[in-house]
């Protein structure tokens, strides 16, 4: 007889594979891959034509038919580069009621949550069906669930609601900021910085730009929120620069900087004006450096576009988690997720999973094994609903 792994042991599973964002995913997704099809549930993948060594991976079980409940995850995880671990990160291990690992709670805890109920709901022979998507590049800005997404359209029935299992101590989250980001490249004009009046400085020119975000910031602090804002916190849109490099030496114009303007916008603002505004503030800083030498510029590369999830009105999803959960606060997060991504594709979204996003990204992350245990009785009530 195919053996069923426990949730503990599938999470054992997918956390040894080190599927960082910039390396390959795929031998988690043979794997998975695999696994399903020992259960005889066929499993479709997703290969980026872009990135040979990456691929989604979707399933379905249960009557052939739309309206399926769709559990969402990504197999993508964070490095570990210079982070203090005590442990093998990419090995599970357990003290003092925590899971540690890369992963364990964001996300590949309700991964292996998800994959063993779809393995139980296709045993129980389900009324109303299930489906399993797994993304990747989730953490360099949820780029890989979009085509995944439009992908599984003609190959599965339609799902009605998706559960993406985020962590967020399975709660019902039915609202997330926006996000997207733009990387920034100033050009200046290399020349001796004591004739520096006769060059352009990137860095310079760079610190304008820098410094509209701060003030954009400081003016949505200052003002009164919408009362959909004002659940979020911060609650109000946020305008941040994380990394900035460029430059040869102090005692040259820089000829180039560059950095990343990324924007996380509350539900109810459009992210095109914010877009707008920070284009015609580029122009305007260009139209200066270009005053002074024609061949300065700015340019502009998207590097993401997350979008808003949005708090539904008698959303099927969030109906379902509560029912289950029986959790009945409002709970809102200003990470993103392809919640927002399903939502814009026309499925009913929530956030829900186990672990506390604080552990998220952190060196010895873990998950409590009472968060798990938790995930699990949730797949359990899941799998019994589909089954009645």
């Amino acid at each position: 007889m195919t053996e069923r792994f426990s949730p503990r042991d599938l999470m054992a599973r997918l956390v040894s594979f080190p599927t960082v964002s910039r390396d390959s995913n795929l031998p988690l997704i043979d794997w998975v891959e695999a696994y399903l099809a020992s259960h005889g549930i066929e499993a479709h993948r997703w290969p980026d034509p872009d990135q040979p060594h990456k691929a989604a991976l979707f399933a379905h079980v249960g009557p052939w038919e739309e309206g399926a409940i769709v559990l969402s995850g990504h197999t993508d995880v964070v490095p570990v580069d210079g982070q203090p671990w005590d442990s093998d990160p990419f090995e599970v291990v357990e003290r003092d009621g925590k899971l540690y690992g890369r992963g364990t709670c964001d996300m590949k805890g309700f991964d292996a949550l998800a994959i063993w109920a779809l393995v139980e709901a296709h045993h129980a022979g389900v009324k109303r069906p299930l489906q399993l998507a797994l993304s990747f590049d989730e953490e360099v800005g949820c780029t890989g669930a979009p085509p995944m997404i439009e992908a599984m359209q003609p190959v599965l029935p339609k799902g009605s609601a998706v559960i993406v299992g985020e962590p967020s101590m399975m709660k019902a989250v039915t609202g997330h900021k926006g996000g997207f980001g733009y990387d920034t490249h100033v050009v200046g004009f290399e020349v001796h910085s004591s004739i520096m009046h006769t060059g352009v400085n990137a860095i310079m020119s760079a610190a304008p730009l820098i410094h509209w975000a701060n003030k954009r910031n400081a003016e949505n602090m200052a003002a009164e929120p919408s009362d959909l804002a004002a659940m979020f916190d911060p609650p109000f849109t946020t305008c941040h620069v994380g990394q900035i490099t460029g430059g040869t030496a102090h005692n040259i114009t820089a000829k180039d900087c560059w950095f990343a303007m990324d924007f996380r916008v509350v539900p109810g603002e459009d992210p095109d004006q914010w877009r707008d505004a920070y284009f015609a503030e580029v122009r305007e800083v260009e139209a200066r450096m270009q005053a002074a030498h024609p061949e300065a510029r700015i340019e502009l590369d998207q590097r993401f576009r997350v979008p808003a999830l949005q708090p539904e009105e008698e959303g099927e999803a969030e109906a379902l988690v509560r029912a289950i959960t029986g959790d009945n606060g409002s709970n809102v997060v200003s990470y993103g997720t392809e919640a927002g991504q399903f939502q814009e594709a026309g499925y009913s979204a929530v956030v829900c999973g186990p672990g506390d996003i604080a552990q998220a990204h952190q060196p010895n992350e873990y998950i409590t094994v009472a968060q798990f245990e938790a995930g699990h009785a949730f797949m359990r009530r899941l799998v019994e609903r589909l089954s009645a």
